[in-house]
């Protein structure tokens, strides 16, 4: 019998029936799927405990304390929901990334709206 969790990360363009993926060596089965929000990261979480009995829930640095707690509570205290965070310079690096990549892209894409409205 395999120790069974899920990761589950944060995206603005996730499609959560799209990205996923599962690794399983035999002792060991990891789901990974990548959620837009709250609610998608709960229908999964749900989803995945019902129809493979998962062991752990392991949360991208994303997630706040009360979105912990309602996956908790969501699977009825029946799962550990942990949370992968690192240390201050770890963070440091990885926020940057998020910035850029996420937030900067959409507040282009956003002046890139109003400049067009603004045009007409």
């Amino acid at each position: 019998m395999a120790f069974k969790a899920l990761f589950l990360a944060h995206a603005p363009d996730a499609d959560y029936e799209k990205h996923r993926s599962i690794i399983d060596t035999g002792k060991y089965r990891l789901f990974t799927v990548v959620v837009k929000n709250q609610d998608e990261a709960i229908k999964v979480s749900k989803s995945i405990y019902e129809n493979e009995k998962i062991d752990a829930i392991i949360l991208c640095p994303g997630f706040t304390h009360i979105d912990v707690a309602e996956i908790f509570q969501a699977l009825e205290g029946k799962v550990s929901v942990n949370v992968a965070r690192g240390d201050g310079p770890s963070n440091k690096i990885s926020q940057a990334v998020i910035q850029k990549e996420y937030f900067n892209k959409e507040c282009e894409k956003n002046d890139n709206i109003t400049t067009s409205l603004n045009s007409r």
